[in-house]
Parts: structure tokens; sequence; C-alpha cells
């Protein structure tokens, strides 16, 4: 509201009050410290959480002179997380809870101390439910100087309200004391008397907006409040112009139309940074003559930021469910500047819950990569990654510095788990909320373009994780139709269920039959490939795409589901209708003859053989068979079968090698360097396979922090130090060379093959034309004898030592120690680089260049000593554990011999880096550690 006043002595106005009349009532309603208080609290406001929760406790403090800021509490009273009598309400039923105390005397406040104001939330006996603002902020009430006059209109509880002609307002006006009161509706007196406070009926006048003032006026002092309420128009029928997707359509300069589907919905104003969030007739949206959809054009200025909000039918606040951007008020604040610098403020006083980004006439990202091919299908080696947890800077421009050390492991394809914007910062990313917005915790969208675009200059493809079974309730697709009394979406809603069709849902459940939900993803869909030129999407819970309701029963939502393949086919159909070549993977796991049914429709589906891979990492047997990543093994005609042996949903391999390892005298899996080595043996077993693969990040350095640590979706930390331990960097170069072979090299896309993978000693053989192919591994933890089967006699190359055999017999005769691996080509193939050199991108190239470095570990200065063997341009660098560099300390040209150069690790974060001088002759490195000041 706003509070005009006519006295110095009225400085104090019932801002917060009124704001929060309906969550709290107060008696009296200016108290001062001195004063006896009643709250009352209505828990169907605000969040509603505490809905039907009895007993109820409040937990509150005050804010005072001393506080940091005008939301920082002193005086806490409340033990949250206990049955605290001392704050424990009274139920007065109908969902309204009181308590009633003596300000100073329940706060404790020390003398000399001025209470501005009290804050409160309220929690039932354990804190695991708690009742805040609509928006998760705290809830606040002014405190008043004893002594003066303050005026305040309780009811409407809102600065402006929407009504419609000549429909009755009530109006609940107070002030503190008794005085001579007026109430004024755009000029003319609607109520008079002399009174403490007052209830007056308005007759809403004609269209547009209408201000309505309370004076109280005791003869010496007058305070003033104001609302104001907007009468609609009538709504204007008009149909909407062709080619308008729903949401935001930038049209040219500073024009937007804005598109909003809201079937059954009686009206619609645009609020935001343009009107002050206040209803508007000049910015009340037409309808389409079917009743479905709002349209709106807006005339802006071409390259401002905006923000903005529907008001729907006079109450509902909400962002568009197209939103590209959007500022969340409880979450965005701990985003940090270096992460998503210059983020737009969010509108505070102005509205509440989540607004929407415009940008008429932004500039666009200029891509630097127009002619990117995809890798074929049958080639993709895709690493699976979660920006949160790959890098501690969580964001794409630090990623994108890193991309050498995905490029250096031999990976095409990079699959996001999801960027979109969902609830919180801290998450996996399967709670979304905005399916078209990205996610401002990892950085600028412009950003997340660049880091695309250099991927595409590198042969590197992009695949988003998308989860569209579900939203969450900050989700407009929820709010807009919501069913508040039993907090889920309502009967009525276009697009969710009420209630999950399926098992394992999250969220809300998506009805993948319904036209506007198809609209809504085809939609979304095309905005990630058009506007971003990712390649291709893995879908989450495709499973759950099913109308057929199958409430808990996991074994008959498995089941064939012709429907199921209907709703797939539509999305495929729409979506190859514009990108052609789009990748489309399905994270199904349905019955065979579906999965099948889907194969033949072109989807890729994931394929898990984690637990049978683990099985014969830790050297156990009996469960070790893996072949069904392979798809000939489904009975498939094509290799579809996205295979993994680690993904986010599972326990890390090393994990259980490490802790259920099984031994065999000397020979333990459960030491570090037999355990890694067993990831290489899986690796020669892996990448060998015909058919697309997928493996979680770290796998390649044997990550083994547990799933579970400390729990399944919590951060992990990103172990850089493991670069700096021989093993892992052994084994990260075993399965680089293994993805770069299979991707240099046609006979990994053959049809031709076959293996034997159910026993101790495994074998792969693939008859590739040009080049044959061996693979044989001893998964036991003993010496095993076997025939081999070479494919013909002749000549074949062992591709990790470089020996070579002259076959005779094919079923010559091998005896393995456990553990070991061998992979033989009927060609000779160039080396591959297992040379260890720890942190660093290639060899060290001198024996006879030394280089040392002290103190090492410091925490300041530090000094270098390095003979250079020829004279030549020189580059000194510090570089992270990831190969990034992060700091150039010398560069130029230096003359050979010895040199001694001092240098300041001021502003470096503590941690493991490498020191490392670039000549013209090679490179050396030295990890060093940084310890702080």
């Amino acid at each position: 509201m706003s509070y005009p006043k006519s006295l110095a002595t009225a400085l104090l106005l019932l801002i917060t009050a009124n704001s929060q009349a309906q969550i709290l009532s107060v008696d009296p309603p200016f108290p001062a410290v001195n004063d006896v208080v009643t709250i009352i609290y209505d828990a169907t406001e605000g969040n509603a959480a505490l809905t039907g929760v009895s007993p109820v406790y409040a937990h509150t403090g005050v804010i005072t002179n001393l506080s940091a800021t005008n939301t920082s509490w002193l005086h806490v009273q409340g033990n949250w997380g206990t049955a605290d009598p001392n704050v424990l309400m009274t139920s007065l039923g109908n969902n309204r809870h009181q308590i009633q105390y003596q300000i100073n005397n329940f706060y404790a406040v020390p003398g000399g101390e001025t209470v501005s104001r009290m804050g409160f939330v309220f929690r039932n006996a354990t804190g695991s439910v708690v009742g805040r603002e609509a928006d998760g902020s705290d809830i606040f009430y002014n405190v008043y100087a004893p002594g003066q006059l303050y005026a305040a209109i309780f009811n409407p509880g809102a600065d402006y309200i929407t009504a419609s002609q000549s429909s009755p307002i009530q109006v609940y006006g107070a002030c503190s004391d008794t005085a001579n009161l007026t109430l004024q509706d755009n000029g003319s007196t609607v109520y008079s008397g002399f009174a403490r406070s007052f209830t007056q009926t308005i007759t809403a006048g004609g269209p547009g907006t209408h201000e309505v003032i309370f004076t109280a006026t005791d003869g010496v002092s007058t305070a003033r409040d104001t609302f104001h309420y907007v009468v609609a128009p009538a709504v204007t029928i008009a149909s909407l112009p062709s080619n308008t997707n729903p949401g935001i359509n930038y049209t040219g300069g500073g024009n937007v139309r804005l598109r909003l589907d809201a079937p059954g919905k009686q009206q619609a104003y645009v609020i935001g940074s343009f009107n002050g969030y206040h209803p508007d007739t000049a910015y009340f949206m037409r309808r389409t003559p079917d009743g479905n959809t709002f349209w709106l054009d807006l005339n802006l200025s071409a390259g401002q930021t905006y923000t903005f909000q529907y008001l729907v039918d006079g109450s509902l606040r909400v962002a568009d469910p197209f939103s590209t951007m959007v500022l969340d008020p409880s979450n965005d604040q701990w985003i940090p500047s270096s992460t998503y610098p210059n983020l737009p403020a969010y509108p505070t006083g102005q509205t509440t819950g989540i607004v929407t980004v415009i940008q008429p006439g932004a500039a666009p990202y200029v891509w630097q990569t127009t002619n990117f091919q995809k890798p074929a299908e049958t080639d993709l080696v895709v690493y699976e990654l979660l920006v949160r947890d790959f890098l501690a800077a969580h964001d794409y421009q630090t990623l994108l510095d890193t991309l050498d050390y995905l490029d250096r492991l031999g990976v095409n394809a990079i699959e996001f788990m999801p960027v979109n914007e969902f609830e919180g910062n801290e998450s996996w990313g399967y709670n979304p909320s905005f399916h078209m917005a990205l996610d401002k915790y990892y950085g600028p969208a412009n950003d997340f373009k660049a880091l695309i675009d250099e991927c595409h200059a590198r042969g590197i493809a992009v695949i988003l994780d998308v989860a569209f079974n579900h939203a969450f309730s900050q989700s407009p697709f929820c709010q807009l139709f919501w069913d508040a009394a039993n907090f889920k979406p309502a009967s009525n809603n276009p697009w969710l269920n009420p209630d999950a069709r399926h098992p394992f849902n999250v969220g809300y459940d998506f009805n993948h039959e319904s036209a506007w939900t198809k609209l809504a993803f085809t939609t979304s869909m095309n905005h990630w490939l058009t506007e971003f030129k990712v390649d291709g999407f893995r879908f989450d819970l495709s499973k759950g795409y099913t109308q057929t309701n199958t409430g808990s029963n996991v074994g008959q939502w498995g089941q064939f589901d012709q429907s199921r393949i209907d709703i797939w086919n539509t999305y495929k159909n729409s979506l190859r209708s514009t990108t052609p070549d789009v990748y489309l993977i399905l994270e199904h796991f349905s019955d065979n003859s579906e999965e099948t049914a889907l194969h033949n429709m072109s989807f890729m589906l994931w394929g898990n053989s984690v637990n049978n891979y683990n099985e014969a990492t830790m050297g156990y047997i009996a469960n070790s068979n893996f072949e069904w990543i392979d798809y000939k093994v489904r009975g498939w005609n094509s290799p579809k079968v996205m295979g993994y042996l680690e993904s986010h949903d599972e326990e890390r391999l090393m994990y259980k090698n490490l802790n259920f390892g099984n031994s065999n005298g000397g020979y333990n899996i459960r030491s570090l360097p037999t355990a890694l080595k067993r990831q290489e043996l899986a690796g020669n077993f892996f990448f060998t396979i015909p058919g697309p693969k997928m493996f979680w990040q770290f796998a390649e350095r044997g990550y083994d922090v547990s799933i579970e640590d400390p729990c399944r979706v919590c951060n992990k930390p990103p172990r850089w130090n493991y670069m700096l331990d021989y093993d892992r960097v052994h084994l990260y170069k075993v399965w680089s060379a293994l993805a770069n072979l299979r991707t240099d090299n046609a006979a990994f896309e053959t049809t031709n093959y076959w293996h034997s993978l159910g026993g101790t000693v495994k074998s792969i053989h693939l008859d590739g034309g040009a080049m044959d192919v061996a693979i044989y591994g001893n998964f036991g933890v003993g010496n095993e004898t076997f025939n081999a089967g070479f494919l013909h006699t002749g000549w074949w190359y062992e591709y990790w030592t470089g020996d070579s055999i002259n076959v005779s017999n094919t079923s010559m005769s091998f005896t393995f120690s456990a553990g070991e691996y061998r992979l033989y080509t009927d060609q000779r193939l160039p080396a591959p680089d297992l040379n260890v050199v720890i942190g660093v991108d290639g060899p060290d190239a001198l024996s006879n260049f030394d280089l040392v470095s002290w103190p090492n570990p410091s925490s300041g200065e530090m000094n270098i000593h390095y003979t250079l063997p020829v004279s030549g341009n020189t580059e000194i660098a510090m570089y992270d554990l990831s190969g990034r560099k992060v700091r150039s300390l010398l560069h130029g040209f230096q003359a050979s011999g010895e040199h001694t150069f001092e240098y300041n690790t001021q502003g470096l974060p503590a941690g493991n880096y490498l020191l490392r001088v670039r000549t013209e002759a090679g490179v050396k490195s030295k990890p060093v550690v940084l310890i702080g000041e």
C-alpha cells in the first residue's frame, strides 16, 4: 500500500501489518513495546504449510536498532525442534492459532534498545514443517512508539486489488486512538465518523483505477492510508496472431508479444517493472474466442531488462511458464557474483514470488562454430556431468576452461544433468520448476552458449538431461490450476495429473496425453535446440510418460504400453521434423518388447549394466555377465543401447571394489592399485562392445566417494587431487586410449562380432573387415588358462604392450594372471600414450631440465630454480589439477642456463597446483601445495 501522511509525527505506518493482515491478526493493531499483544496466525495463508497441523509453535524475535539489517532477528524465543511450552500456541479451530504476551518482557529486550518490529515463522513440534510467507520469507509485524496517531486499512490487505464493476468491496480500517475518520473513493466521501475503527462497504465504480484514502485526524495529528482497486474493462476477444508461441515472443526492437495458455480463467493482467507491478487496464490481456488463451503486445525499450508476472483472475501472481530466465527471491541471494555477474535485482517490495525476466532487442550471441557435424550414434562416447560437483566453481566459464581434460579423455559428447531452473540451488536438477529457463546457479546463458560453441569446435556434442515427467510446486504449470487444500494440481489442470499414474514419480506427474502438455514440451525442446544449439536429449523417467494408471505396481508399469509408445512417437516426429539428426535417449527400463518397439522408432535407450560390471570388477563371477549392454542380445537390429557401467543413480564401482572386493593370497582387490587395475580391465570390455557408450563423471580416475556420502543427492567433492596419483592417472590414460581407439577405427562399429562374457575369462571378437580385434581378460582373483579363439592365423599385435604374436593355431592357449587383460588387432596400430606425467597434458621433454620450487608447501612467496637447455621463449604458469591455467607468472625470451624466479601466490586459494615451465625444448611440471596465509 502507499501511505501519504501530512504530519511528521506519523512517521511509522503499518506497511508490514497491512501486507500480512491475512496471515496475522494482531490486537492491539498498533502495538507498543509495553503492550500485551495477541497474535493470531492463520495457517491457511502464506505458504499454507501448516494447514491442518496442530499443535503449532511460534518462533519469533525482534528487529531493533542494533539489528544488522531490517530482517535480522534479535532476542529469539523458541527452542527449535522441541515442544517448547513458552511458544506453544492455542488452537482456535479452523486453522487459526493464538499466542499472547507482553512484548518487552517476552523478548527480554535490554534497556537502550528500540524495537521496530517483530519477526515470526511458525512450525510443528519437530520443526519439519514451517509456516512462512508465500515466497518463503519470514513474517514481520511493526511495533510502534506510544502516544502517536497511526491509521491503516486492514482489509483489503493489499496496495492494489481487482474488482468487478458494481461489486461490493469490504473495507476495514483502524487507528491508534479515537479520531475523526473519513474514507474517500476517487475523492468522493463514502464514510465519515468519530471512532477508533470502521467497517464500510464500497460499491466498485467503473473501469479503471480507483484510489481509496482513509484519513484519521485528532486535531493535532493526521494519519492516512491508501489502497487502490482496479475495475477491468470488458475482455477484448481477439484471435491469436499467427506464429505466436506459448510464452514470450520477441517481435522486433522493443516489441514483445506475451501468450498465456489458461483455459477456463476469466481475466489476466500483465504486471511488471514497467507498471509498478500494479494491475492497469492498459495491460489487460486479450482472450481468444475459444477462451483458452490470453495475449498482449508490449512496446518496451529495446535492450532494456524488464521483469513481469501475470495477475490471473484478480489474485494469482505467477511467472510465465515458458520463461527463459526468472528471478527467485528465496534462492538467488545465494548465487555468488563470480558465478553470475550483474544478476538483475529482484523487485523487492513491489511483488512476491518468482518473476520472469525479459530483454527485448538484446544482442544475440554470435556463434563461432557453424559447421558442427554430430558424431554418429554408434561412435558416441558420452560423459555424464553434473556442473555442481564437477568443479568447485560450478560455473560454465570454468568448465569451458577445463575442456582440455575432457578432450584428452576422448569423449565426444557431454550429457549435462538438468541445467534448467530447478527448486533451490543445490540439486541434481530433477526437481524442475521452469523447463525452458537456464538455472542461474551455473552462470549466464551466454556463458553456456560459449561452452557449447567451444564443445562443437572440438567435435564434442552436447546432450541435455531433461525431466519432463514432472514439475515441482514452484512451476506455473502447478500454480495456475492448484488445489491448495490438498497441495496438489487441481482436477482441471490442463497439464498435470492431480495424482501420479505410476510408481517412482517425484513432484507432480504430467499428463502426456494432453495436447497442452505436448505443446508445452515440444516448445521447450525446440527452444533448447534452436537457442542453445544442443544436439539431443536424455529423457529422465521416460517410462512415466503414460496415462495408464499402474499405481504402485512396478511390474505392471514396466509392461508393454502402446499408449506410451504413441506418445513418444508424437514427440519424436515433432522434433525430427525440425532437427532430423537430434539424439533422443530414453531412461526407460521397461519390458524388452516395448524397448524394442522404441528402438525400431530410432530411440536410443539407457542400458544399465552397473551391477554386472561391478561384480566383475570385484572379482565375483556368478553375476558378472554384462552382455545385456549388447543390442544383439536384446534381439535388436541396430546399436541403440546407450550402455553404461556407472551413472549418477548407482554406487561407484571403485567404492565397492575398495570395500567389498574379492582376494586370493597376495592378490587383493581392496588395495587401491589393484582396484584401479580392475577398472582398466572393465574399460577394455566396455568401450569395445559396439554401440554408444556413456559413463559418469570421474569414473575415468577411479572416483571412490560413495553415492550415499553424506547423502545421495548431496554435494560431492571433485577430488582433482586424484590426478596426482600415478595409478589413477594411468587409468585415465587407458580409458582415454580406449575411447579414442573406438572412435578412430571402424572395426568397433562392425555388426559382425561375438563374445563370451559369462565366465571368469571373458572375450570379445570383432570382425571388422579391414581390421579384426580380439580382447581377453581374467576377471578372477587367480591364474586362469584358456583357449583364445582368434579369428584367423597370422600376425596379431597387442595394443597395450606393442608385443606381436604369430598365431598358428586359432585356439592357442594362454594363462592370464588375476586381472590381466590384452587387446589384439591384426593390424599394427600406433602405440597408445600411457606415459604418466602427473597432472600435465604431455610428457616432460627433457630429463636434464631441472626444476626446483621452495618452500613447498607455501603460504606466500615461492622461489623456483630451473635450467634451460636452449635459449628461447619461456612461459611459467600455475595450473589447477584439471589442466586449467589459473595464473601466468612469466612469459618472454630467456637465455639458456640457470634461472631463479620469485613469485607470490597471493590471491590463489589453498590447494594442489602444478607449476609448469614451458620452453622451446619442452615442458617441465612440478606439483606444489598452497596452504593459505
